[in-house]
């Protein structure tokens, strides 16, 4: 059986946010993750300063199946199967040992091994009670501490495999890192942290899947509660900024372990614990919503009662969640109006609200629906387009075939594959492109503007301001000169 419980799938991220949780629910504020590279000899350990455990607890905390899913657990208790500890550590070890200590209590210390097990079947279940031989050093961090528990995975097979190198260790870390810094981001950060998490030394910073207080950030909900049978049931929508608003290290860390499509979706909570990281829990109008490209700004908050484990199906490794079908129309519905939301924000590349003074941006293309579909067009009254074609005279006949050379020759089939496969949308309004380059182009139709258009040099810069995409570059569009020039046309 224990060997089958090794099979389970967790990685060793989720494996060892399943130990922070017992840390967690037994009081720990601060839990120590240690990576000790020592080829097949590394071991990986937790210590914490929760409130640790006497002989009893500690046998009951190693035994499987001591605790029924179905007793009632505390309201701030992140378990609920009573099996975390063990599959968990299972599933990337072969030898566990967990030595714990109560305030003013005695030390405790038990340890499975499965190679004993293996190795002696005839004598049944051996728990042992003190640390393997040579292993002893590896539990004196909990020594010198009033109270706490230290959990010690050694005979990694599962992690250090054949051909695994000291670089592998190193980026198992940073994925390990990358994972408890979402998984734990509400205990980590804000005035109401209740957790310090370090990783061989280092504080985990939280990260927050839903950018809280970023002053580009478009659009997010005021919360919704649902009553339910089996406790209240919470949710709060969000819209992310466009990557045009984003600073390329901001853009990097928002889009999260999985990127930026992946991490699209609902993220379900218990105990400000995330259980459920992106994805659209099945829900769909008409069909299940997948993740798309489209909607890779919208992420959902959704807090859930630990009273509502069965309800909602949450499994042993807290990775799948499915919302009762009491809640489905209601979910779908919010979801819905967030992907929309987020919908126009990506296809308007940030600025679909209106310019200055309230008047619509002036925008390059425009989109005609037919009966046979979509077709898209340039808008002739754009700047930069009227500015060519008025002044074209006798060349207007091939300036126009050329735009519609252009139009009709548009790669969308291409940008639409380049984007899915690249999971990231191809680079437009000058981003990347040197202020000269913008300042130069600004400059050219500026002074098309004033000199042949008779326009002020002030009607001329609003208009620009309010086109685009120049509404993203308010300072250049500032700069230009405010010399002597005609009314507004």
């Amino acid at each position: 059986m224990m060997e089958a419980l090794r099979g389970l799938g967790y990685s060793t991220a989720a494996a060892l946010a399943d130990i922070v949780d017992n840390s967690v629910s037994a009081g720990a504020g601060e839990v120590h993750i240690e990576f000790a590279w020592a080829g097949a000899a590394s071991r990986i350990s937790v210590l914490d300063d929760g409130r640790g455990m006497d002989d009893a607890e500690l046998e009951s905390a190693m035994t499987l199946g001591d605790k029924s899913p179905l007793d009632d657990r505390a309201a701030d208790d992140l378990g609920r199967f009573g099996m975390g500890l063990k599959t968990a550590s299972f599933s990337q070890c072969r030898r566990l040992t967990v030595a714990s200590l109560r305030e003013r209590g005695t030390p405790c210390c038990l340890r499975w091994d499965l190679d004993a097990l293996a190795a002696r079947p005839e004598e049944g279940w051996l728990l042992f009670e003190e640390p393997a031989a040579g292993s002893e050093a590896f539990l004196e961090p909990l020594s010198g501490r009033g109270k706490g528990t230290l959990v010690l995975w050694e005979v990694l097979d599962r992690v250090v495999t054949e051909g695994f190198t000291t670089d592998d260790f190193a980026d198992l870390i940073d994925g390990v890192e990358a994972r408890l810094a979402m998984v734990f981001h509400r205990m980590l950060q804000g005035p109401r942290s209740t957790l310090r998490l370090l990783l061989n030394g280092r504080p985990v910073a939280p990260w927050d899947p839903f950018m809280s207080g970023h002053p580009a950030k478009p659009w997010e909900s005021p919360v919704a509660r649902q009553a339910t049978g089996s406790g209240p049931v919470e949710i709060a929508c969000h819209v992310l900024p466009h990557r045009d608003l984003l600073t390329p290290d901001e853009y990097e860390r928002a889009g999260g372990p999985e990127g930026w499509t992946a991490q699209q979706g609902f993220y379900v909570y218990r105990n400000r614990r995330l259980l459920l990281a992106g994805g659209w829990l099945g829900l769909g109008q008409g069909r299940v919503w997948n993740r798309e490209e489209a909607h890779r700004l919208a992420r959902v908050r959704l807090d859930i009662p630990n009273t509502a484990d069965a309800d909602w199906k949450i499994d042993i490794r807290k990775s799948t969640a499915r919302p009762p079908v009491s809640l489905r129309s209601w979910l779908t519905w919010l979801a819905g109006d967030t992907r929309e939301r987020a919908r126009r924000v990506f296809a308007y590349r940030g600025s679909p609200g209106p310019g200055p003074g309230g008047t619509p941006v002036e925008q390059a293309w425009r989109v005609e629906h037919s009966r046979s579909g979509m077709r898209y067009r340039i808008d002739g009254k754009h700047p930069a387009v009227a500015a060519v074609t008025d002044a074209a005279g006798p060349l207007l006949p091939l300036v126009n075939a050329m735009l519609s050379v252009v139009e009709e020759t548009v790669p969308v089939q291409r940008i639409w594959l380049d984007t899915a496969e690249n999971r990231e949308t191809p680079r437009t309004g000058f981003y990347g492109a040197p202020p000269e380059q913008v300042v130069s182009i600004l400059g050219t139709l500026f002074e098309d503007m004033v000199g042949r258009r008779g326009m002020s040099p002030a009607a001329a810069k609003r208009t620009l301001a309010g086109t685009e995409p120049f509404q993203n570059y308010p300072e250049l569009v500032a700069a230009l000169p405010d010399g002597p020039g005609r009314e507004a046309k």
